[in-house]
């Protein structure tokens, strides 16, 4: 798997369609990406792999929390 690819499955992780209800401003999830924890869990082990940068992994962790935020 080459790093565009990973990249582009991270940006996917990130960036998941989510519904608002009317009534609550809760989020429900419709992608099916898992907790906060996973998807930095995931991120982690991408960089520990080498398959992103030092860089990358930084500002995909702060784009994960901030989302969550």
């Amino acid at each position: 798997m080459n790093r565009i690819a990973i990249l582009q499955g991270l940006f996917l992780l990130l960036s998941p369609l989510t519904l608002t209800s009317c009534i609550s401003s809760s989020k429900v999830d419709a992608t099916g990406e898992g907790s906060v924890g996973k998807q930095l869990t995931d991120l982690d082990a991408a960089y520990r792999q080498g398959l992103i940068t030092e860089k990358e992994y930084q500002k995909l962790r702060k784009a994960i929390i901030k989302k969550n935020d």
